[in-house]
């Protein structure tokens, strides 16, 4: 990966995805969580002060050694056993339908093999169990859609292969999902490229 790729996305992820904003959002899109809990892409563990009381464990599977040593405070103070449980999204190291339900933030844009990941996550999931996620991706708009695929090669080159242009809501489609409800809107204060956000659950088909 390289020193840039393996140091410095961590610490932008935390700058820009840790603003006191995404706070309300993340509890949103934790709401939904219960029992034994997959999350994808945990990073420096952002979410952990908003998981909701109806936990009992979190999976928590992050490529990045230098997230998941940010995130050790976070993982100490919290009140549900975390286990770092994988590192790779497109390859679980779980039997089938051993979770509840799952969770990914700002993480769907950064996996290479999307399609592969989705997959795995759909296989984890019990028959019933829910797949939350805030991500941000395509804009409604076609104008700023346009502006994403002009700054998607620059944005993929310095923040850890993160694509503007992934569809969210077509993506877990395809890969055998039914959507529940999806709020589609753009962030307050960021601009429209890189705040393009779907916050909803979604459960196996």
């Amino acid at each position: 990966m390289g020193f840039y790729g393996d140091r410095i996305p961590p610490h932008l992820i935390e700058l820009t995805c840790g603003m006191s904003a995404l706070t309300p959002l993340r509890r949103r899109a934790c709401a939904p969580l219960a029992g034994r809990v997959l999350e994808v892409g945990f990073g420096s563990g952002l979410n952990v002060e908003v998981y909701p009381a109806t936990l009992t464990s979190v999976a928590a599977v992050e490529p990045s050694d230098v997230g998941w040593r940010m995130a050790a405070d976070r993982v100490a103070a919290s009140p549900v056993p975390i286990e770092r449980s994988g590192l790779d999204g497109e390859c679980l190291p779980f039997d089938d339908a051993s979770f509840d339900t799952a969770l990914s933030t700002f993480t769907l844009c950064t996996i290479p093999d999307l399609r592969a990941a989705l997959a795995e996550i759909r296989r984890v999931l019990r028959p019933g169990g829910t797949f939350a996620f805030l991500e941000h991706g395509l804009a409604p708009d076609p104008d700023v859609q346009n502006w994403q695929r002009r700054l998607e090669p620059i944005q993929k080159r310095v923040a850890g292969g993160c694509h503007l242009t992934r569809d969210v809501r077509a993506e877990l489609t395809a890969a055998g999902f039914a959507l529940g409800a999806v709020d589609v809107f753009y962030q307050p204060g960021v601009p429209r490229p890189h705040g393009a956000l779907s916050l909803g659950t979604a459960r196996p088909d």
